[in-house]
């Protein structure tokens, strides 16, 4: 049986938001201490203050891939969206968002700058990705997406202008990409219903 590009897709975002979310987790529960409110979610791959860096393992080798893999996924899943829909804005956003999500795999955060900015890029084209695939859904699904993403847009600024409405630096790192992820989960499903 063939699949269609918007098939693939679909599909390819939607395992790749599901690794995601999976290796988070499974990597917090794993990882002494760490808290959801107060550590950076890249704290998961290498926890560093001062000069210093902690690598918890299993934690750190499982968020790694895990974001890594979702990373280049929705990276694939970019091209066939760019061939099924024959878009250009979202594919470009949502392939900056997993270039960047892949480089927060491969750069951990003792590689400081290319880590920030690999952060940056998911972070950032993450939220316009889920804003840009805006003409390709139909209602409901359309507005929630727009709504998910200017709520990530909105939490990176703040988060950028350091504010975090009392839910601690990581807490507002999830407000950021929870946003993005559940539109991202979403988005995939709709494209992999044939009618669609």
């Amino acid at each position: 049986m063939a699949y269609s590009d918007r098939t693939i897709a679909g599909a390819l975002l939607f395992v790749a938001m599901v690794i995601f979310i999976m290796g988070l987790n499974v990597a917090e529960q794993l990882y002494p201490g760490y808290s959801v409110s107060s550590n950076y979610i890249s704290d998961l791959g290498a926890t560093c203050r001062d000069n210093s860096c902690q690598i918890v393992q299993p934690s750190a080798s499982i968020f790694n891939v895990s974001v890594f893999l979702a990373g280049l996924l929705a990276t694939i899943s970019a091209y066939f969206i760019r061939r099924g829909f024959k878009a250009k804005i979202l594919p470009l956003f949502l392939a900056l968002s997993g270039i960047g999500s892949m480089g927060v795999g491969i750069f951990p955060e003792y590689a400081r700058y290319l880590h920030y900015s690999a952060a940056f890029l998911a972070f950032a084209f993450g939220g316009l990705s889920v804003v840009a695939a805006y003409p390709l859904v139909m209602p409901p699904l359309r507005y929630i997406s727009v709504v998910l993403g200017i709520v990530s847009l909105f939490s990176f600024a703040l988060f950028l202008l350091n504010q975090d409405l009392g839910l601690g630096i990581g807490g507002m790192e999830r407000m950021i990409a929870y946003p993005f992820v559940l539109a991202a989960m979403g988005f995939g499903g709709y494209l992999m219903h044939p009618d669609n």
